[in-house]
């Protein structure tokens, strides 16, 4: 049986940050996560925006939460050694209804200590932006919403969180917690018995299934979709900063994104769902997305597209951010209500959960030897030709492309596979490397990196998967 200080269910955006936060103490800490990867469900599928959070309901929890991550993300970006861009947005009214509602939604961002929010008349977002709409009457600028890889987010966390001595258990689904004279004992699950006296409940989407397990859930989570079209890097338009819609209560709206890498991304829809697995596009969602963004940038076409997808956030009823601890299950901590703003607030999350597992007795004793910085993959991709070619003379593997769109080597491939969360997967080398992101979406390339994660992981063709079980990519051999 394995035993540990701390169990965080969970392994997104919010489930690492905990992970890496705990790592800084002298802590046995065990993170784990029904998927074969980390990076959720919400996590991995977003707009890959780190929030200001002008436009939170003031006075709440989210508010406070994800005003002060915002600007946590210039020193932990530079730790864990991942892009991010501080690039703006602009959120643009069309109407004059949404005009009207300019100043209004100034004066939250003030209540919000968001003071850097300014009006841009139309002609100012014109010259910032020119492919929005001629229609445009006005609009807010926000200096510092900012982009940021999610998938790599997620992922440096947890690297870093391991290098300090967290555990961490994949495809380990939480099947009960047991509970006696009032404290937490042990948690179930699908790979054995886990001993603790605190459970972190950061579940996302499945929280008030967790919750249930304890007798604690006066809530409910269903997921909200959002379907999204990323669009190739070589588009005939240009777009610098975030493009945002006048937001309304139900959603953010349609936006124009540019990304870490390059390409735009514009969506998402809202869609309430009960299906906490329906993950498909459809025709009409991404029909709403072309016409949703082109009122704000009309140069934007679907022909330039070369991905879609869909996410699903989850959305707590009632509504809002919950932390919590609880007097009837000692050592249970609930984490619920956190939506769209959760990559954003995850690290700030991180801090206040901490705090709370402090309040409730859990011994705190800093760790001396904590290290906070984390080497990334190195991308061939951006190197000098001198680079280059002092990479090739010590590893021959970087002369061999694999990834043609995004010029992704072998020797990036096998890094991800075997570093401290290694990728097992297509998917999992898609969101280190990038390998079958470009163009063609591994057209070229799936065959070579199927053959990679064959040979390095140790089985045959036919067991290694697009993600879970079941997403075998090949049946056997032809000859």
């Amino acid at each position: 049986m394995l035993q540990a200080d701390v169990v965080i269910i969970g392994a997104g955006a919010v489930g690492t940050a905990i992970a890496r936060e705990l790592s800084k103490y002298v802590l046995k800490v065990i993170l784990v996560d029904k998927n074969e990867d980390v990076g959720g469900d919400a996590s991995k599928s977003n707009s890959a925006i780190i929030h200001t959070g002008f436009d939170a309901s003031p006075d709440t929890l989210e508010s406070q939460l994800v005003v002060s991550a915002n600007p946590m993300y210039d020193q932990i970006t530079k730790e864990l050694d991942i892009p991010f861009k501080r690039i703006g947005a602009i959120l643009t009214a069309v109407t004059q209804e949404e005009f009207s509602l300019l100043n209004k939604i100034k004066e939250k961002a003030y209540k919000n200590r968001v003071y850097d929010v300014d009006y841009l008349s139309p002609q100012a977002i014109k010259a910032l932006e020119p492919e929005v709409t001629d229609k445009v009457l006005g609009g807010l600028y926000i200096p510092r919403e900012s982009i940021i890889d999610p998938f790599l987010l997620v992922i440096a966390q947890a690297e870093n969180a391991v290098e300090n001595g967290v555990k961490i258990l994949l495809s380990t689904m939480v099947t009960d917690i047991t509970v006696k004279n009032g404290q937490v004992q042990f948690v179930k699950t699908n790979q054995g018995t886990i001993q603790t006296k605190f459970v972190i409940n950061a579940a996302g989407l499945f929280c008030d299934k967790i919750a249930e397990i304890v007798g604690l859930c006066n809530f409910k989570e269903h997921p909200r979709k959002g379907q999204f079209y990323v669009l190739d890097k070589n588009v005939p338009y240009k777009v610098n900063r975030i493009i945002l819609p006048v937001p309304t209560k139900l959603t953010k709206g349609k936006l124009a994104c540019p990304t870490i890498h390059g390409n735009l991304l514009i969506g998402p829809t809202a869609e309430e769902l009960e299906d906490r697995f329906d993950k498909a596009v459809t025709a009409q969602g991404l029909q709403e997305v072309i016409e949703g963004v082109r009122k704000l940038v009309p140069k934007i076409s679907k022909e330039d597209a070369i991905k879609q997808y869909c996410g699903l956030r989850p959305v707590r009823t009632p509504e809002g951010y919950h932390i919590e601890a609880y007097k009837e299950v000692k050592g249970f901590i609930g984490i619920s209500g956190i939506r769209s703003t959760g990559v954003t607030s995850s690290v700030a999350v991180a801090r206040y959960v901490t705090n709370v597992l402090n309040n409730e007795g859990l011994d705190l004793i800093p760790k001396p030897d904590f290290n906070p910085y984390r080497i990334g993959i190195k991308k061939f991709s951006e190197l000098s030709d001198k680079e280059k070619e002092q990479l090739i003379k010590e590893n021959p593997k970087y002369g061999h492309v694999i990834c043609r769109c995004e010029t992704v080597t072998e020797a990036e491939i096998v890094e991800a596979i075997r570093r401290p969360v290694g990728a097992k997967s297509m998917d999992g080398i898609k969101r280190r490397v990038r390998a079958g992101m470009g163009r063609c979406q591994g057209g070229f390339c799936s065959s070579r990196v199927l053959d990679i994660l064959s040979r390095e992981l140790n089985i045959p063709a036919e067991k290694v998967t697009k993600n879970e079980a079941g997403s075998e990519l090949v049946i056997g051999k032809i000859r």
